[in-house]
């Protein structure tokens, strides 16, 4: 396990996941899709007139061309001609295509490769070191995600207030005198930023579902911004590290490995979570099924308390059309808690049990 590969990865999933929270509640999670495949065609064009891969110029170009999608995208949305998830099928395939385009057919003896761009190659990371003095201090991108990390982490501390008002009321924004385009705009540019720099490490791929898995996934957990902001990043720091350590596992691509455990910790904790989570559901509407049915029970009992035949053990069962099974197990159940007693093969209410039904008759306002 190389250290410098899993602190590329902890900075990428801290900075992607930051931006990715306010992505997430905006509803704009394809937009991350489209930027971070229209990227690539900034960084092509810069290229053309740069002729070198290092300049910092295609970083500049991508962001621009990140800025350029969203404008796109949106003046479609506000024709009114498209809905929001059509004009991003629109823009972000023509911008990508072209980019394919250009690449394919203008730099094919240049070292612009399109696998890598959608699915990184963390693993020469080590290689690439950055300088000082002719002294290496280490992977030059392990530098480049921290710088990114810390700007998106300091732009959050510096407009919270302003990103939490325009995800959750743009209009109630404006109104207060904030200018949500303007922060709008600059979320896109870090968006673009991140992705751009993050295409040597993990690839567009990558990028996508550390910047949109973990804030889903913290979204189960809370609704609050804070706390969301916090578990989207401790959520993005445990796929990057798990998916790193599988990958050396089994050998197989380090930024496909931490995207298939993003997903698979996505359905774990849709599944699980302890306050809303798919089996927590299903057993609480359980519950309430056996409560509910109980209750009718209780109420059966009080309600025919001089009417024998009706409270018959056998009886109570066809005049509730219940099974045999659900019957006895709403006995032996009223008996356990020691609402029931049973006298002659009749069901009745004991005290407690009496008042129970009062205190869910006045719940219930019968």
């Amino acid at each position: 396990m190389d250290l410098g590969i899993l602190l590329i990865l902890i900075f990428t999933a801290i900075a992607t996941s930051v931006l990715g929270v306010f992505l997430v509640l905006r509803k704009m999670s394809m937009m991350v899709d489209s930027i971070s495949h229209t990227v690539l065609l900034g960084i092509v064009i810069a290229f053309i007139f740069v002729k070198d891969l290092s300049s910092p110029l295609l970083i500049i170009g991508a962001a621009l061309m990140g800025i350029i999608t969203v404008f796109l995208t949106e003046l479609l949305v506000k024709s009114k001609k498209a809905s929001e998830d059509s004009a991003t099928g629109l823009v972000f395939p023509l911008l990508f295509s072209i980019a394919i385009i250009i690449i394919s057919s203008s730099f094919k003896d240049i070292h612009l490769d399109i696998d890598v761009v959608l699915l990184g190659k963390i693993e020469l990371a080590p290689f690439d070191k950055l300088y000082i003095k002719g002294v290496s201090i280490g992977p030059k991108l392990l530098y480049i995600m921290l710088v990114v990390m810390i700007i998106n982490l300091l732009f959050i501390k510096l407009f919270f207030k302003e990103l939490k008002i325009i995800s959750f009321d743009a209009a109630l924004a404006a109104t207060l005198g904030f200018a949500p385009f303007i922060i709008h705009y600059i979320l896109m540019t870090l968006v673009s930023l991140t992705a751009v720099a993050a295409f040597n490490a993990v690839g567009s791929i990558l990028v996508i579902a550390l910047m949109i898995g973990p804030p889903a996934t913290a979204l189960l957990f809370s609704k609050d911004l804070k706390k969301m902001l916090v578990v989207s990043i401790i959520i993005g720091i445990i796929n990057s590290v798990l998916g790193y350590v599988f990958a050396l596992l089994v050998d197989v691509n380090i930024s496909g490995m931490i995207a298939t455990v993003t997903l698979i910790m996505f359905f774990l904790v849709l599944v699980f979570e302890p306050k809303n989570g798919i089996v927590t559901t299903i057993i609480k509407r359980q519950r309430l099924k056996d409560d509910f049915t109980f209750l009718i029970l209780v109420f059966h009992v009080f309600n025919h308390a001089g009417d024998e035949s009706e409270i018959k053990c056998e009886n109570i069962q066809k005049e509730l059309k219940w099974t045999k099974n659900i019957c006895k197990k709403q006995i032996d159940k009223g008996l356990e808690l020691g609402y029931f007693k049973i006298e002659n093969n009749l069901v009745h209410l004991t005290e407690i049990g009496t008042d129970f039904y009062n205190l869910k008759a006045n719940e219930l306002k019968v």
